[in-house]
């Protein structure tokens, strides 16, 4: 029995999706325990998960509600359920636990989903949960306790026979003691927060030098993140993979791993591309990883979906024990993709108190499949977060993959909140079929607005070194060690900076009022001045002059160069359509986009998206308080300023940090531009800034 998902993808399904609240599955219920069917789920959550839970549980006949604050009311998610419920104005109501929980019982819930992120692994709200009568979609409040705090976590797993990498886990957190613990260990080293994850509070510490910035770093951090900076200290492991081990367990003590999945493709220890199953690892260990995860959870008496992280040694092909985390993870498609199983209609069903569908041997994997985290950031730029209005997006069909997106044209992309918008997970029927189509999706996904990853990620599918079936070099360093060639600005092609001409000469045209030249008379004339966005600073401006002949003939010359003759094929302004034929030798059919608030025109070609900048006005920049000049540094969008290390008068090197900056849950560290003199620092410590504003100055 096949379904189809929101994206038309056939998925295998067994029968009992229909009738999942009148069966046992088959495992044995051997206690009283009598399973209840759920009848009316709440959501604790917002973005994409929304919409992935709620499609599984309607497609079971079990009621949905959303929760919403202020600044969500229009978010897409927040109106995709029959009922959408607020939690107030303030943000901080998706981690208000008495406000969900009461919200969710007043308004006739008796079950919640708490997602992924904010309560999702908050032992304190799976307790208020029950307490108030309600299921808890998810383990109980002892199993989170215990995977929580790393370093109990790691006691817990050493007693179970689960390998732990050799480190400090105790609760001395004096600066001095875990320096010398440190270097007992062995450099490198790696600082991690006791709690929370998203490699929030971790750093890697490469000598004694640096440890003591490294430590208040990811101190700070993590107290930001999670209000504790307790941390541990680990053997840092040099050439890593992140594998983990997708497992389910219910309240008859069974447990099941469904298969593998290799994260180790991370920037800033957070995961941007996952498959599944990992490559190049024999069959003796993939079946010993799913044994020890299993061990994991019977060791905290676990329930429902969790997912067990190890470290994989590629010197020693050995594996470790990293975390537990107790929740469904957000790169939970893959596995289904490969497993042909729903895993939210298994968590409803564990969690209404039905035994586990499927034993060990009965579990299946075909194929393979990859998932794409598609991130508001700019990979060019040290992944800054970038947040504002999408104008655009298209999403890709070739291949049928699956889109699991919240965001949509149109949508505000919110400087408070995660910056990833959406995901692509594809299927094929091994590795490079699965690659071959993840290639082709990214390239015909097309977003205008928020600077995004998406070429970023197409460069690492397309790369020789991630693109064999056993890819050399696959460990999470993967991107520092490409970095070279997976960041290496390319020159726009002559082409591109045409077809933005012409679109901005017929954009204008067609703004203009009605005692304007009309476009078919000819004779319009323009000169446009472009810089890609990624190009260095220093760098002068691309000069392109335009001129209409006629209805669909154009002369342009690039920088003062000779004029060439280009035809207009197609124009469609709803659409975003542009079709032109070059004189002799090409003709394009391409997207462009321009995108009058950021003052740029986007045009896709060739599965790349080129984003030219136009200079703003200068009544503009003064109305915003913008310095765009090499005198100055300024934000790259909305931020509270979390440190400043300069002053008015230092010398400064080029590439030397000047601020941190917090955003969208990250620290970014903003570097100097080039070698100066700090004039003024126009900012402190918890100031809240608008994008564009000055930050830093320096002397001419």
């Amino acid at each position: 029995m096949n379904r189809l998902t929101s994206n038309g993808v056939k998925v295998a399904v067994s029968r009992r999706s229909a009738r999942l609240f009148s069966t046992s599955g088959s495992q044995k219920n051997t206690t009283n325990i009598i399973p209840k069917p759920l009848k009316s789920l709440c959501v604790a959550n917002r973005g994409e998960i929304v919409h992935r839970v709620h499609r599984t549980a309607s497609r079971l006949g079990i009621k949905t509600s959303s929760v919403y604050t202020g600044p969500d009311r229009d978010l897409p998610s927040s109106i995709s359920t029959p009922i959408n419920l607020s939690l107030g104005s303030e943000t901080s109501g998706y981690i208000d636990i008495e406000r969900v929980v009461q919200t969710a019982k007043k308004n006739g819930c008796d079950s919640i989903h708490p997602g992924y992120g904010f309560l999702s692994e908050n032992a304190q709200f799976a307790k208020r949960v029950r307490e108030e009568g309600l299921v808890f979609v998810g383990p109980p409040q002892g199993a989170i306790e215990a995977m929580g705090a790393k370093d109990k976590s790691k006691e817990i797993m050493e007693a179970a026979g689960v390998p732990c990498v050799p480190g400090y886990h105790g609760s001395n957190q004096d600066p001095q003691f875990l320096k010398e613990k440190a270097g007992e260990i062995g450099y490198p080293v790696l600082i991690k927060a006791v709690l929370g994850g998203g490699g929030k509070g971790m750093r890697i510490v490469q000598s004694a030098e640096e440890f003591d910035q490294q430590l208040n770093s990811a101190k700070s951090e993590a107290k930001s993140s999670f209000g504790d900076d307790n941390v541990l200290i680990e053997k840092y492991i040099t050439t890593p993979r992140h594998i983990e081990v997708q497992v389910f367990a219910d309240k008859y003590g069974n447990t099941v791993a469904l298969g593998e999945r290799d994260c180790s493709v991370q920037r800033r220890h957070q995961k941007v591309l996952e498959e599944s199953p990992a490559p190049g690892i024999s069959e003796e260990i993939r079946q010993s990883l799913w044994e020890k995860a299993r061990l994991a959870a019977k060791a905290v008496a676990y329930e429902g979906a969790g997912t067990v992280e190890f470290i994989f040694d590629n010197d020693t092909n050995k594996f470790y024990f990293m975390e537990m985390n107790t929740r469904l993870q957000v790169e939970h498609p893959v596995t289904e993709m490969v497993c042909g199983e729903d895993l939210v209609e298994w968590q409803l069903l564990i969690a209404a108190g039905f035994p586990l569908p499927k034993k060990q041997e009965e579990v299946q994997l075909s194929g393979h499949s990859f998932e794409a985290r598609i991130y508001c950031e700019d990979p060019f730029k040290e992944f800054l977060p970038s947040s504002g209005k999408i104008v655009h997006m298209s999403l890709p069909s070739t291949g049928s993959p699956r889109i699991d997106f919240t965001f949509k044209e149109g949508s505000d992309i919110s400087a408070l909140y995660d910056p990833m918008i959406g995901k692509l997970i594809v299927h094929g029927k091994d590795r490079e079929e699965a690659l071959a189509k993840m290639y082709m999706a990214l390239g015909e996904l097309e977003v205008v607005g928020p600077t995004t990853n998406i070429e970023f990620l197409r460069r690492i599918v397309g790369s020789t070194q991630f693109g064999s079936n056993n890819p050399d070099g696959l460990e999470t360093g993967f991107i520092p060690k490409n970095r070279d060639h997976l960041l290496q600005i390319k020159e726009t092609p002559s082409a591109v900076y045409a077809q933005a001409a012409v679109a901005t000469l017929l954009s204008e045209t067609s703004a203009q009022g009605p005692f304007s030249m009309s476009p078919s008379r000819g004779g319009l004339s323009r000169a446009i001045e472009f810089r890609d966005h990624r190009a260095d600073p220093e760098s002068p401006n691309v000069r392109i002059d335009i001129q209409q002949i006629d209805d669909t003939q154009f002369l342009y010359s690039q920088d003062g160069g000779p004029q060439t003759k280009v035809s207009l094929a197609r124009y469609d302004p709803e659409s975003k359509a542009l079709r032109i034929e070059f004189e002799d030798y090409a003709q394009f059919n391409n997207t462009v986009v321009i995108d009058p608030e950021t003052h740029t025109v986007n045009v896709f070609q060739d599965g790349t998206q080129y984003t030219l900048q136009q200079p703003k006005p200068e009544w503009l920049a003064k109305a915003l308080g913008i310095k765009e000049d090499k005198h100055s540094v300024i934000a790259p969008m909305p931020c509270a300023i979390a440190k400043v290390h300069v002053a008015p008068g230092d010398s400064v090197q080029k590439d030397q940090e000047l601020v941190v900056i917090l955003s969208m849950k990250m620290e970014t560290t903003i570097r100097s531009p080039r070698d100066g003199v700090i004039k003024s620092v126009t900012h402190g410590v918890g100031d809240i800034v608008k994008q564009g504003v000055a930050l830093i100055e320096f002397e001419d």
